[in-house]
C-alpha cells in the first residue's frame, strides 16, 4: 500500500514513483520525491509474479514540443527482447539509458534521467503509460531536442498509441518467454521533502492512495484519490487522462526562471487563484 500526501508548495508538476508509477488527483497531478536506490535495497526484494514480460508488436512514433525547453522532438518507441527493459537512446547516441531510478539526474518540474552526456527530460508520462499498460521491454529513440513531447499534458495519448501498436510477449535472442519480476516491499518506507511525503506499507494486494492540498488553486483545492490497480484497463479510465496543470498567475515567473517554454493551453490545466476558475483560453499563452 502506498500512500502520498502533498501540502502547500507552488509550482510542481507531475513526478513518477520509484520505477515509473504515476500516482493522481481526479484530473489533477502527481508529485513524489523519488527514493534513492541505496535506501531501498535492504526494505526490498525481487519476486517472480508469474506473469510473462511483454513488448510491443510495431513501432509508436508521436512528435511534438518539450514542455520546459520548447523543442520540437520525435519519439519512436519500439519493441525490445525479454530482459532488455525500458530504455531511451537519445539523438542517435550510442548509449542506453536505463529507465530506472539510478538514473535520474534532475526532477526539478520534471524528471530527467541520463547517462554520461546522453539525457532526457519530462519522461514521466510516457513511462507511466508504459507501466500501467504492462509494456516492460521497449527501445525508445528521441531526436531533435532532449525532452520527450508534453502532447496533451497526460499519458493518454501514449496509452491509446499502446493499444494501437498492440502488445505481445517478450522473446530473447533464443526465442524464450521470460518471467515478469515485482519489487516486494518488506517494512514500511517513507520519504519526506519539505511539506511533501510519500509512505509506502507491505500489504497482500497493492493499492495507492494520494492527497492534495493546493489551496493557491481553488479549483485544484483539497482532494483525496485510492485506486488499486487491477489491470491496464483500470490504469486508462482512471490515471492515464490525469493531467499536468499550472498556475496562471506564476506563469510568467516559470518562464522567467527558464522553465515551460513549450507550455500552453494545448498541454497543460491553466488555473487562476480564484474560486473553482480553470481557465484555458487561448489568451492565456
Amino acid at each position: 500500500m502506498v500512500g502520498v500526501c502533498k501540502m502547500w508548495r507552488p509550482m510542481l508538476f507531475s513526478f513518477p514513483f520509484l520505477y515509473a508509477k504515476q500516482l493522481s488527483t481526479v484530473r489533477g497531478f502527481s508529485v513524489q520525491v523519488p527514493v534513492k536506490p541505496s535506501a531501498m535495497s535492504a526494505k526490498t526484494v525481487w519476486k517472480k509474479t508469474g506473469e510473462l514480460q511483454h513488448t510491443i508488436s510495431s513501432v509508436i512514433i508521436k512528435a511534438g514540443k518539450g514542455l520546459h525547453s520548447g523543442d520540437e522532438a520525435v519519439v519512436r518507441v519500439l519493441p525490445a527482447m525479454a530482459g532488455e527493459g525500458r530504455y531511451f537512446i537519445i539523438n542517435r547516441h550510442d548509449v542506453r539509458v536505463p529507465a530506472s531510478v539510478k538514473n535520474v539526474t534532475d526532477t526539478t518540474l520534471s524528471v530527467r534521467i541520463g547517462r554520461g552526456e546522453s539525457s532526457v527530460a519530462t519522461v514521466e508520462h510516457l513511462l507511466s503509460a508504459l507501466e500501467g499498460m504492462g509494456i516492460d521491454n521497449c527501445r525508445i529513440e528521441v531526436e531533435g531536442g532532449n525532452e520527450v513531447p508534453l502532447l496533451d499534458g497526460s499519458s493518454k495519448e501514449w496509452v491509446e498509441a499502446i493499444e494501437e501498436a498492440g502488445p505481445c510477449i517478450a522473446r530473447d535472442n533464443f526465442g524464450n518467454d521470460m518471467e515478469k519480476m515485482a519489487l516486494v516491499l518488506c517494512e514500511p518506507i517513507h520519504v519526506l521533502k519539505d511539506e511533501s511525503f510519500i509512505a509506502a506499507f507491505p500489504a497482500p494486494s497493492t493499492r495507492l492512495s494520494y492527497g492534495i492540498d493546493f489551496p493557491q488553486a481553488a479549483a485544484i483545492g483539497c482532494q483525496w484519490f485510492s485506486w488499486c490497480p487491477v489491470d491496464s484497463m483500470a490504469y486508462k479510465q482512471n490515471i492515464a487522462p490525469s493531467r499536468t496543470f499550472c498556475i496562471y498567475e506564476q506563469i510568467q515567473q516559470l518562464r522567467t526562471a527558464g522553465f515551460i517554454k513549450g507550455g500552453s493551453v494545448d498541454n497543460a490545466l491553466v488555473c487562476r487563484q480564484v474560486m473553482h476558475s480553470t481557465l484555458n483560453l487561448p489568451m492565456l499563452f
